[in-house]
């Protein structure tokens, strides 16, 4: 009966009058706005490991793992833009921010086309870091901003599932466009994917212009009523801007360095974000390009690892409706944990006889299962907007983005020894570093979650003065979580 009646009280929500209707404005134009842009921002990610297996590597002579290094150039740049593109988020209103990268990031990608050796894609690439920064962490600062906790998990998982959309759909755009567009205006296809994509930003980013909402305590939007504008206020929790809390003064600093969120959820995604290494490292598309005894077409290569975004976007909109549920965040920590360890086991077996056909179809079927480890994102980051809810607003923008600032400062060497192109097909030590990896995460999890559960019990035990001090409707932490 108690799970029947937990199942009952998941899917109605007691709103209050009017909140259904705002509930339904935000989610069309947050949600909008923010899964397109990324998921173009994962189109313009992915078309380069579709063009390099597409005739880029031939055309522009390739030579070692120049292919990781050229992403290691955008990593380095999307580092040194986490931090000051959310901080920026303080001071300019989203939907200028927002929109400018995207107009900034979408005229490097059409500038991609142009290029004539590896060391130009570098150039571009990191500038093209800097600017899609903006988009990720800045994003789940926006959804922490209006939703609530038990609304949460959800739109995340949406979020993140638009841009596994992209990187699936990128493989059959540079098929499409190879097949009816290469030589075109003398222009080999591998090129056209880079002229296409970036123009497919430029409406993305003048819808968010014009229709973004900013934030609950800064919205203008004409389609939000004036009492709307105070029920979203209203809905999540209102922290004191105390002096402390410039981050600008050294004491801002030194609270965000000694504090158990920044290094939990900073270091729970550097383990975490390793554990997506087979995907966005394009293991499946080398292994494949690469392979022992089988000839792929070009087709094949860009078709066949769209399975791996799939089976990302399935298991994420799973994992974030499972979480929001269960409130329990910390499970699909043990389910990566889990599918780190098995899938890098596949491969090393398959390895040790590669001219078997059964040695194919277990690293094809590794490959595609490591796509489930994309539910981390979502739901990590759901999970730190949750602990931090009742946190100052500036304070939550630069823990999560010191997640990915810690996640890609790794994850920029990390790929080249781990992954390098010149490893293919096997990466057998990217494997072994994928099962310590694994093996952390769950170690990590733990704790966290003992952490996370320390912090709601002292919460609880202040309910009636955390629920003065921190909202000025006297709305409590259970009240937000029924709402």
């Amino acid at each position: 009966m108690a799970l029947k009646q937990r199942v009952k009280d998941y899917f109605h929500n007691n709103y209050r009058p009017g909140e259904a209707l705002l509930l339904q404005k935000i989610d069309f134009f947050i949600l909008t706005f923010c899964c397109l842009s990324y998921f173009v921002n994962y189109l313009d990610r992915s078309n380069l490991g579709n063009a390099y297996v597409s005739g880029m590597r031939d055309d522009l002579n390739f030579v070692g793992n120049q292919l990781n290094v050229i992403n290691t150039c955008f990593t380095v740049g999307y580092i040194l833009g986490q931090i000051p593109s959310n901080l920026a988020l303080q001071y300019v209103k989203p939907r200028i921010w927002f929109p400018t990268m995207m107009i900034l990031w979408g005229s490097l990608t059409m500038v991609t086309a142009s290029v004539k050796n590896p060391q130009s894609i570098m150039a571009i690439r990191f500038f093209q870091g800097l600017c899609e920064a903006s988009t990720f962490v800045g994003t789940h600062y926006i959804l922490g901003s209006w939703y609530t906790e038990r609304e949460l998990g959800k739109r995340s998982g949406i979020f993140t599932a638009s841009g596994l959309a992209g990187t699936l759909i990128g493989g059959f755009i540079q098929t499409g466009i190879h097949s009816s567009m290469d030589g075109r205006a003398g222009l080999a296809g591998w090129r056209w994917l880079f002229i296409i994509d970036g123009l497919l930003t430029f409406p993305v980013a003048l819808y968010g212009f014009l229709l973004f909402p900013d934030t609950p305590r800064t919205t203008t939007a004409f389609y939000l009523s004036e009492a709307e504008r105070k029920l979203a206020i209203e809905r999540v929790p209102l922290v004191e801007q105390g002096s402390e809390q410039q981050p600008l003064r050294a004491s801002f600093v030194k609270k965000v360095l000694t504090s158990w969120y920044w290094w939990g959820f900073v270091v729970l995604w550097i383990i975490a974000g390793e554990t997506e290494s087979f995907s966005t490292n394009f293991l499946l598309a080398l292994f494949l390009q690469n392979h022992p005894t089988n000839t792929y077409t070009i087709p094949q290569l860009n078709n066949y690892p769209t399975g791996v975004p799939a089976v990302g976007i399935v298991s994420t909109l799973f994992w974030a409706a499972l979480t929001d549920f269960m409130g329990k965040r910390y499970l699909v920590g043990y389910w990566i944990g889990l599918t780190g360890i098995a899938t890098s086991v596949m491969v090393l077996v398959a390895s040790r006889d590669p001219t078997n056909p059964q040695s194919t179809a277990i690293t094809m079927a590794a490959y595609y299962w490591a796509g489930s480890v994309y539910a981390c994102q979502a739901t990590f980051f759901a999970w730190c907007n949750d602990s931090m809810r009742y946190e100052n607003h500036v304070f939550r923008a630069v823990v999560l983005a010191g997640m990915n600032v810690g996640s890609n400062s790794v994850n920029a060497w990390w790929s080249i020894i781990f992954y390098g192109a010149s490893y293919a097909p096997w990466f057998i030590r990217g494997m072994w570093a994928m099962i310590a990896c694994s093996i952390w995460l769950v170690i990590w999890v733990v704790w966290l979650s003992y952490m996370d559960r320390k912090q709601s019990k002292r919460l609880a035990t202040e309910g009636i003065e955390t629920s003065v001090v921190v909202n000025d409707v006297k709305t409590s932490r259970e009240n937000n979580e029924t709402a």
